[in-house]
């Protein structure tokens, strides 16, 4: 009897241990669907299997497990899931360029691809402690000083963006590691109820277009806790005329993010068919940046009520093929340039040829400490396209500390002069309305080249309020104070 009881005891803690170990029924590991983790194999169906299988169960998590590299080409995710990269896994894109087919901007075929992909998706979370790497040197031509050549193509421009989520509802991005994309990293568009947190964003400082962060026509999107480092912009918002159904993007949030790159760290526009409006970017830091803040607006859309506050501006100068001349904070309205570029039919409505800008409006820097090689650019096409630009507790410390040329401020793509020479002020405004600098300063450092000049220069502007703006020339006595 004795022996009976042991042995129904020995069955019963066997099987309480098999279901201790049993992994739960709405966990569909891609190693279940013949995901071989060897970094070599391309595991894009096995993946697609088990999003698949996941999705048509109900829902539930779609495991990446730890330890191991599972090369993929292509795939797409699904409605109610959980795609968990598990600590010290890595998914990394097939670097074949020809497993990448589907544009990422539809019948805009010469703007790249789609790895990661997924349309009309709700109820999705991205997420684990593990990595996803889009192998972007793979699709690179040779590397120059300060950037890759790119690769030249016919149709297709073979880069795949790591990401690309359209028409999107309830979508969470958290706890990852993204890195080394080819183009585009996370590309949210007509999404919906978004909140990014706590992701490391590291693309190589050298790929051309590797956007971090691009919110196109997006809407109700929280982005917080974020380590950003990309060659192109760190955080851009946008409204794309390949997706202008999805109307205006807004209500948008950033908070408690670091950034480094070599165009602007965050931007909005230069492409914005639509609004782009109410818009709150709050404490942030910009470090080792080409340009800091920047809203470059380029086509027939808005943008209004946007709150900068709380933030560190680094930025110093880089090279012609960056967009920027090191200007920390930069607000512009002028119609795109003409161009015979890849996607020069792309840039303007349709039928039409040349484009016209919308207005900037109501935007305010509060409490923004800025060093740089260069000052704040404020300007136009005509006065009317900039009104109600606040700069309170915004100070600028210049000085010169690279050995590229200064005294240039970058305004491509636009059909003015791109690249304005003139010398470098705390403040310089071209056509604007209603601007305001109270409780602020300007001061220059010890490199002082003969470029530097005024605390304001201004041209062609209606109602500017200087209020309590501390500071002097960059030589006084030689240079005025004021250039109004």
């Amino acid at each position: 009897m004795r022996l009976k009881t042991t042995a129904l005891l020995f069955f019963f803690l066997f099987a309480a241990f098999q279901l201790l170990q049993a992994k739960p029924k709405d966990d569909f590991y891609i190693t279940d669907f013949g995901a071989i983790g060897n970094g070599k194999t391309d595991n894009a169906i096995a993946i697609q299997k088990a999003i698949d299988a996941c999705s048509k169960s109900g829902g539930g998590k779609v495991i990446v497990p730890a330890g191991k590299i599972f090369m993929a080409g292509p795939f797409d995710l699904k409605s109610n899931i959980e795609f968990i990269v598990e600590v010290n896994a890595t998914v990394i894109a097939n670097p074949d360029e020809k497993v990448y087919t589907k544009s990422a901007f539809r019948q805009n075929k010469g703007e790249g691809t789609i790895w990661i992909g997924g349309e009309n998706l709700k109820n999705v979370t991205i997420a684990g402690a593990g990595t996803l790497d889009g192998n972007g040197i793979s699709f690179m031509g040779a590397e120059l000083d300060d950037s890759f050549v790119l690769k030249p193509f016919n149709v297709i421009d073979p880069r795949p963006h790591l990401l690309t989520i359209v028409g999107g509802k309830n979508i969470r991005i958290r706890d990852l590691t993204i890195r080394n994309s080819a183009y585009w990293t996370v590309h949210l568009i007509g999404c919906d109820d978004v909140a990014i947190d706590n992701i490391t964003l590291l693309n190589n400082l050298k790929v051309r277009n590797s956007d971090g962060i691009d919110l196109d026509h997006s809407t109700n999107v929280r982005i917080s806790n974020c380590y950003i480092e990309s060659g192109d912009d760190c955080i851009c918002l946008k409204n794309r005329r390949e997706y202008e159904e999805f109307g205006p993007c807004q209500n948008i949030v950033v908070n408690n993010c670091t950034m480094t790159s070599r165009s602007c760290a965050i931007k909005i526009g230069s492409e914005n068919m639509d609004s782009i409006s109410h818009v709150l970017i709050n404490n942030c830091i910009i470090k080792k940046s080409n340009r800091g803040i920047g809203i470059q607006n380029r086509d027939e859309g808005t943008v209004s009520d946007v709150i900068f506050s709380n933030i560190i501006v680094d930025s110093h100068l880089f090279s012609d093929v960056w967009w920027g001349k090191a200007e920390p904070i930069y607000v512009t309205a002028y119609p795109r340039a003409k161009g015979n570029n890849k996607d020069a039919g792309w840039r303007f409505p349709r039928g039409e040829t040349e484009g016209r800008v919308g207005a900037v409006s109501n935007i305010y820097f509060s409490n923004i400490r800025c060093v740089s090689e260069n000052g704040v650019y404020v300007g136009g096409s005509t006065a009317d396209k900039v009104t109600g630009i606040v700069f309170d507790q915004v100070d600028l410390s210049i000085d010169k500390t690279t050995a590229l040329p200064g005294g240039t401020y970058d305004r491509r793509p636009a059909n003015v002069e791109g690249l304005l020479k003139g010398l470098t002020s705390g403040f310089y405004f071209d056509q604007a309305k209603h601007i305001t600098i109270r409780n602020s300063a300007v001061n220059w450092g010890s490199h002082r080249p003969d470029y530097f000049g005024h605390v304001v220069e201004s041209h062609g502007v209606e109602d500017l309020k200087l209020v309590n703006l501390d500071g002097n020339s960059a030589f006084p006595g030689k240079v005025e104070r004021l250039k109004l």
